[in-house]
């Protein structure tokens, strides 16, 4: 080998290491939590972690909720409480959001198959999030009955929706 060679292998190799040293940019989230025995338990708060780089910051995002559950969900909505917890808070900020899961004439509008029907609900969009870290989200049901049945799953689904002007 010549020193030539080496050079060139010594660069590329300190290139692709200055790159892979990168945190990765976020383009979507999307994480989904089964939800124990098909049972919404109020005590059951799943939580999600986005981190954010600098770089990151610099676009609104739209945030949406994933619900799973069976054809046998006895209500058309699902209250929840979403907290947001900002990096550096040491407090999340919560409000109650409600989720339309079916018409006024009890079709479900979410997808089907069988008796299983999955919707993604937009809860946020082109949301800010401000600060580099990381985001935690926290969803708690928020219905009257208590443990909600038929519920499969939820999810919180992050995705970039456009640069920040």
């Amino acid at each position: 080998m010549t020193v030539k060679t080496i050079s060139r292998f010594a660069c590329l190799a300190f290139g692709l290491l200055a790159f892979a040293c990168k945190p990765p940019r976020l383009d979507t989230f999307e994480k989904n939590r089964d939800i124990p025995q098909s049972s919404w338990n109020k005590s059951f708060k799943p939580q999600y972690e986005v981190t954010l780089g600098n770089e990151d910051t610099a676009y609104y995002y739209n945030l949406y909720v994933n619900v799973r559950h069976k054809d046998a969900y006895p209500y058309n909505n699902i209250w929840l409480i979403v907290s947001t917890q900002l990096p550096g808070d040491s407090l999340p900020q919560s409000r109650r959001v409600e989720l339309p899961l079916a018409d006024s004439y009890g079709k479900w509008l979410g997808s089907g198959l069988d008796d299983i029907f999955e919707h993604r609900i937009p809860i946020q969009q082109n949301a800010i999030l401000p600060r580099a870290g990381t985001y935690r989200f926290t969803f708690e049901q928020n219905m009257r009955q208590d443990p909600l049945p038929d519920m499969l799953s939820v999810g919180l689904r992050v995705e970039k929706a456009a640069p920040r002007k």
